[in-house]
């Protein structure tokens, strides 16, 4: 029986998310199960000073005037983000599934892991600077939570976040 590995990621997995995973699997047979939050919003005020933070001042007013997205719009953009994510996993020989998720994302988590038999447990963000800083993102919270390891990347890039 193939290990599963739960990832919860806030947007679309792309080719250096599917890399760090690849490394992750190794020689082992495991099959990714791969979360997307269905609740596209974001916390306007939280994202504002996040990108003030990395002195992303247009991005920060630009985020700000924009509101936002329907509930609709939504769930349409996380349909499409886990197609996207499931297509990007198979074209780099990893075995995928996965679904959308309501409500709060860490405790949909938990119960993937808990109902699967997951032994690993990824989250892939953005970096958020209040959120990492104060050990409240999505893996901090995930790790309180599981029995197992929790492994934070950033989208993209190597780097892994902390606990």
């Amino acid at each position: 029986m193939a290990e599963t590995i739960v990832v919860l990621t806030e947007e679309s997995l792309n080719d250096g998310d599917a890399k760090n995973l690849l490394t992750l699997v190794g020689e082992e047979q495991a099959t990714l199960l791969v979360l997307i939050p269905g609740d596209r919003h974001k916390n306007v005020m939280a994202e504002f000073f996040h990108h003030l933070s990395l002195l992303e001042f247009s991005d920060a007013f630009r985020e700000l005037s924009q509101g936002q997205p329907s509930a609709h719009e939504s769930r349409v953009s996380a349909e499409a983000a886990l197609e996207s994510s499931l297509r990007v996993a198979q074209a780099h020989g990893l075995l995928a599934d996965g679904f959308t998720v309501t409500g709060n994302a860490v405790e949909a988590m938990v119960e993937a892991v808990t109902e699967h038999g997951a032994s690993q447990a990824v989250v892939i963000t953005r970096p958020h600077a209040v959120a990492d800083t104060l050990h409240t993102d999505w893996a901090n919270q995930a790790q309180d939570r599981l029995g197992v390891p929790v492994l934070h990347l950033y989208s993209g890039s190597g780097f892994i976040g902390g606990s």
